[in-house]
Parts: structure tokens; sequence; C-alpha cells
């Protein structure tokens, strides 16, 4: 009879130590770190949640709440943190969750929640060895300036760049990792403005300016809409050729087809492509990584801030 109380007490003890455990998790501080900027750096409003920090880490602090280098404190977790609103997903491990960035949060700050309960799904659709630090530097631009602005961001593909990923994630088996891990999350949210924004490269080397086009599937608005509003705002940018009209997915673009009929949320293409002489009047944009994301964050704004006057 003892023999069972025990159990059953551990077994209680150990549900409590999970509970609580689950409200945050330890980081060792640095040098030069304080309270403020240790919040920063997990990507916390340090206002918000300094006092949270305090009563996690009474025990530890002492006297004048300082920090000491080498040991562990407590982080609480928060929904409003850029760590869990800005998630890279390993769909080369069974969906599995981590923070897009880690120890370099504290670069950024949140500036306004003009894109609350807005949900993005960046597919880097880049199986190019050459250019996959150039295209992984944009969408990691972009996914901080949704984030920034109140938005939560998932990133895939970018574990698929590496040559073992490759060799084993081929073909629809790729894309169909992508489905799945999209729709999950979509039906988890249902309710909430998601779009999936593709971005594939073709022939990009990286270094000069680049060819840049647009694609919708012609059966779904929403889509149509966000691909305009990102092609609106290369032509307000002086982007040459930026009056040509966004393109509807084609019968040959066999991928891009299967990922717009599987995929749930809205779906939107856009392809970096090397510039050529002959170009066919797309825009061409310079190689700068930062105000090319920002060019893409500032369209898919313009099409959430249009969806929100509507209602």
């Amino acid at each position: 009879m003892k023999t069972w109380i025990f159990l059953l007490s551990w077994v209680a003890a150990y549900s409590v130590a999970t509970a609580q455990d689950s409200t945050y998790y330890t980081v060792v501080a640095q040098q030069g770190d304080g309270i403020f900027s240790l919040l920063r750096k997990e990507g916390l409003d340090p206002v918000k949640h300094y006092g949270e920090f305090l009563d996690l880490n009474a025990a530890q602090l002492g006297e004048g709440s300082f920090l000491k280098v080498g040991l562990p404190y407590r982080i609480p977790r928060s929904g409003d943190g850029l760590r869990s609103t800005g998630i890279l997903i390993r769909t080369d491990r069974q969906g599995v969750e981590e923070p897009i960035f880690q120890g370099d949060l504290a670069q950024f700050s949140p500036q306004s929640d003009n894109l609350k309960d807005a949900i993005y799904y960046i597919i880097n659709d880049n199986q190019d060895h050459a250019t996959m630090e150039f295209v992984g530097d944009i969408v990691k631009d972009l996914a901080a300036e949704l984030m920034v602005h109140g938005a939560k961001v998932y990133v895939l593909g970018e574990q698929d760049t590496t040559a073992q990923a490759m060799s084993a994630l081929k073909g629809n088996q790729r894309l169909g990792g992508y489905i799945d891990a999209i729709n999950k999350r979509f039906l988890q949210n249902r309710g909430k403005y998601q779009r999936v924004l593709v971005i594939r490269t073709l022939d990009l080397d990286g270094q000069g300016p680049f060819q840049v086009a647009l694609y919708h599937d012609d059966r779904n608005q929403k889509g149509q809409r966000l691909a305009q509003n990102i092609q609106r705002v290369f032509k307000n940018n002086g982007l040459a050729g930026a009056n040509s009209k966004v393109h509807v997915l084609a019968t040959g673009d066999s991928s891009g087809l299967y990922l717009s009929n599987n995929i749930l949320p809205a779906l939107s293409l856009l392809t970096l492509e090397k510039s050529h002489p002959r170009s066919d009047g797309r825009p061409i944009a310079p190689p700068n990584k930062e105000r090319f994301a920002g060019w893409i964050s500032h369209g898919i704004m313009n099409d959430f801030a249009e969806l929100e006057i509507e209602q």
C-alpha cells in the first residue's frame, strides 16, 4: 500500500514539475549580460517580461539583480516572443520545430502589431548550393521583417540545401513534406489569415542583378492578390519591367501546381533568375538582399492591410 502511495506521489510531483518546466527554459549568462540584454537576446520585450524574469529567478539573483557569468537563468516562455514567432520546420525530421533565429534576436525589436494574427509559410525552394547563402539570407530577412510587425512565420526548405537532405528528399517526397507540415498548422489555426510564399531560384549566381517573376494559381484569388501587391511594390520602387503582370502557374510547372493543388492556404510563387540581355520584360532587382526582402514584406503587409479594410 505504501509503495502505491509513494508511486502516486512521485507521479504527481513529476507532473507538477513538468508543467512548471513548460513555462520557462534556461540559458547561461555570458560576459556583459544584464537582465534586459539577456531578454532581448532571447527575443522578448524586456519591459514586458522583466517582472516575470525576476519572479522565476528570485533565488538566483540575490541583491542588486545582477547576473553572474556562467550561471543558468530561467527565461519565460512566451507566445509573443520572437523566438516563438519565427519557426523553422524541419521536414527532414518529421516536422520538428526550431527557432529561425537563435542568439542573434537582440538585433530585432518589435515595431508594430500590424500583422497580428497573420501567419506566413515561406518555402525556400532553392536546391542550388551556389546560391544557398544568398537565398537563405533573403528568406531570413523577410521572416524578420514580418516577425517584428507581429506575424508568425514558418520557414520550410532551409534544410533541403544540404547534399544529404537533397539525396533523401526528392520530388514529391520533398514537396509532400511541405504540404503535410503546412496543412497541419493551417488546420490548427483555422480562421486566421494564412498565406504561403514559395521562393524559387533558377540559374542564379547571387552576384549581379536578377530577374524576378511572380506566379499564382488562377483558381485562387487570394494568392493572385498577394502576388499583385508584391509586384506593385516592385513597380513603386522603380524596378525595370515591374509594369508586367503577374503570371498564372502553367501546366509545365508541375511542382508549383502540385503545391498549389494540395496546400490549404493560398499560395503565391516568386522566382529569382539570373538577369540576361534577352529578358522578357520581367522586373530586374539589384543584388541587395536586405532591400529586396523589405520590398517583399511591404507587399505582404499591403495585402494584409487591404483585407483588414475590406472586413
